[in-house]
C-alpha cells in the first residue's frame, strides 16, 4: 500500500468524535466543549503530506503563517517560550510513555507512529483591516468559555486546508471557505492582529460563497503579555481544548529553513490516550478523556531526551527535535495525528524545499520523550468562570 492510500485509508476509516464525546482526527477537535455536553463529529483531516508546494505569499494582502513565526506572537516570559531542557519530570514518566507503546504499538501515538499536519494557517492582519461579525454556530459555541467580537478578516486569507480539496484563493475570502464545515471538520481560523495586540483564533469557522460567515468557538488572546498562569480562565477550553492558544505552538517551514524554533510544540492524542478527566497546568480545561492512571493527563508536557542521536534523522527533523528537547511539546487537543506545524500556504519557504514531510519524525517513540512535572493533576469540571468579550 502506498503512503497516499494509507492516508485515504486511515481518514476514510477512522471515525472520531470531538470533545466531551471523543477524539477529533488530525489537528485536534479545537475546542471540546465548555460544558459535558460540548463537541461534535469530525470525520475530516487536514494536510498530512509535505505541505503546499507553491512557494511564497499567494494570498492577496495576507502575510501569512511563519511571518511573524512561533516565536514572536506574544512576549518574552510566555510558558511556550521557556527552556525546559533541565525541568524535572514527573516520577511515573517511563511508566507513562511505556504504556503508551503497549496501548497504541508500535511507537505510542494516535497513528502508532510519530506523523505531522500541516493544515493550520495563520493569517497576519494589517492594521485597518475591516472587522466582520460572524453567525454562531452554537452546536460549538460554549459559553462563557467563548468570546463574541467581530473579527478582522484580511482579504486573500485562509482557513485551515483539506487534506483533499485545494485551497481556492481566486477571490477575497473565497480561502475561507471551509470544505467539510457542514460536515464537523475543524475548520480553525487563525488571526494575528498585532496592531491591536490580539491572536483571534476560531474552532470551526467559514466564509461561504454567498460571503457569509459563520463561526463556532472564537478565542481571543491579549498578545501584549504573557498568557495568565490560568490563560483565558480556568476550567475554560479556547480553540484547542487544553486551553492553549495555537498560532505560538506551530512550527513553520520559515524556522527550519533558519535553522532553529525557539518555542515549544503542538501535539494531540487520541481521548482514550488521556488520564480520565484530568489535566495538567499550564492547560486550563480537558475533555471527558477516557485513559487510565498510566495514560497521560490532558495538557501534559514531552521533552525529547537530551540523549536522543539526533545524527540518525534529516537535517530539518534535527531542528524541530532539538526544539523538542530544549522547549518540549504540550498536549493540546484530541485527535489522530501527533505532530502540529503550520501550513506553508504563505510562508516564504515550502516544507518540500526544506525538506521535511509528514514521515519526517516517524522514528521517535514515546519512549524517547519524558513528561515534565507541572505538579498535580486537575479534575475536569468544566465549570469555567469568565466574562466574554464582545468588542
Amino acid at each position: 500500500m502506498t503512503r497516499c492510500t494509507q492516508l485515504v485509508s486511515l481518514f476514510l476509516t477512522t471515525s472520531v468524535l470531538i470533545g466531551a464525546c471523543d477524539d477529533a482526527s488530525n489537528t485536534g477537535g479545537g475546542n471540546t466543549g465548555g460544558g459535558e455536553e460540548g463537541g461534535g463529529s469530525n470525520t475530516g483531516a487536514g494536510n498530512t503530506g509535505a505541505g503546499n508546494t507553491g512557494a511564497g505569499n499567494t494570498g492577496a494582502g495576507n502575510t501569512g503563517a511563519g511571518t511573524p513565526g512561533g516565536g514572536e506572537y506574544f512576549p518574552a516570559g510566555s510558558w511556550f517560550y521557556e527552556d525546559a531542557s533541565a525541568a524535572p519530570v514527573v516520577a511515573n514518566s517511563d511508566e507513562i510513555t511505556a504504556w503508551m507503546e503497549s496501548a497504541n504499538a508500535p511507537n505510542g501515538w494516535g497513528t502508532g507512529t510519530m506523523r505531522v499536519d500541516f493544515s493550520i494557517v495563520v493569517n497576519t492582519v494589517a492594521p485597518g483591516t475591516a472587522k466582520r461579525a460572524y453567525e454562531p454556530d452554537y452546536d460549538y459555541y460554549y459559553e462563557p468559555d467563548c468570546d463574541f467580537a467581530p473579527v478582522p478578516v484580511p482579504e486573500g486569507g485562509a482557513v485551515e486546508e483539506h487534506w483533499e480539496v485545494p485551497t481556492d484563493l481566486s477571490s477575497a475570502f473565497s480561502g475561507y471557505q471551509c470544505a467539510g464545515f457542514d460536515e464537523g471538520y475543524d475548520c480553525h481560523m487563525l488571526f494575528f492582529a498585532p496592531d491591536e495586540n490580539r491572536l483571534y483564533e476560531i474552532y470551526r469557522g467559514t466564509i461561504r460563497s454567498d460571503n457569509s460567515f459563520q463561526a463556532g468557538c472564537l478565542a481571543i488572546w491579549d498578545t501584549s503579555q504573557p498568557p495568565p498562569p490560568v490563560g483565558r480562565g480556568d476550567q475554560c477550553t479556547s480553540a484547542d481544548a487544553a486551553g492553549f492558544p495555537i498560532a505560538p505552538l506551530l512550527f513553520t517551514a520559515d524556522e527550519i529553513a533558519a535553522g532553529e524554533i525557539n518555542h515549544a510544540i503542538r501535539f494531540i492524542l487520541p481521548n482514550d490516550m488521556l488520564r480520565e478527566r484530568k489535566f495538567a497546568r499550564p492547560a486550563t480545561h480537558g475533555t471527558n478523556t477516557s485513559g487510565p492512571d498510566q495514560a497521560p493527563p490532558y495538557g501534559a508536557h514531552f521533552r525529547l531526551r537530551a540523549d536522543y542521536p539526533l545524527d540518525t534523522l534529516s537535517p530539518a527533523a534535527q531542528v524541530v527535535a532539538r526544539a523538542l528537547q530544549k522547549y518540549g511539546m504540550y498536549h493540546s487537543d484530541g485527535g489522530q495525528i501527533a505532530l502540529t506545524a503550520a501550513s506553508d500556504l504563505f510562508t516564504e519557504h515550502t516544507w518540500e524545499e526544506v525538506g521535511f514531510d509528514d514521515y519526517s519524525l516517524e522514528a521517535l517513540r514515546a519512549s524517547d520523550f519524558e513528561i515534565i512535572d507541572h505538579g498535580a493533576d486537575i479534575d475536569v469540571t468544566f465549570d469555567c468562570t469568565r466574562t466574554p468579550i464582545i468588542e
